[in-house]
């Protein structure tokens, strides 16, 4: 990537990046509860990160081997973060559709 655009749209990816590591962290130690809104957050900035890298790409700032080996690496952090949450909100929901059964 050029100097110039990765101080601003590949430090953009960067700091995205970073966040997304920051806010899974956070989420392995937090309450149950918590885990979902903060999974969402995560979910939101791998939505914004996959934004970002495909418009570096359009503009010929990373090569297409780039674009689909990150891309593919960034598909697959959304579908585990995705997998945890609906997991999360599996158990959370089950006992009170256990509940509801007695």
């Amino acid at each position: 990537m050029p100097r110039t655009e990765r101080f601003g749209i590949g430090s953009r990816i960067d700091f995205l990046f970073l966040d997304n590591l920051e806010l899974l962290r956070k989420t392995m130690y937090a309450p149950i509860n918590s885990k979902i809104v903060l999974l969402e957050e995560v979910s939101t900035k791998v939505d914004s990160v996959r934004f970002f890298f495909q418009l570096a790409w359009e503009a010929g700032l990373v090569s297409h081997n780039q674009f689909v080996d990150l891309g593919s690496s960034i598909e697959e952090l959304g579908k585990i973060v995705g997998g945890w949450k609906k997991g999360i909100v599996n158990k959370t929901s089950a006992p009170r559709t256990e509940e509801r059964r007695e």
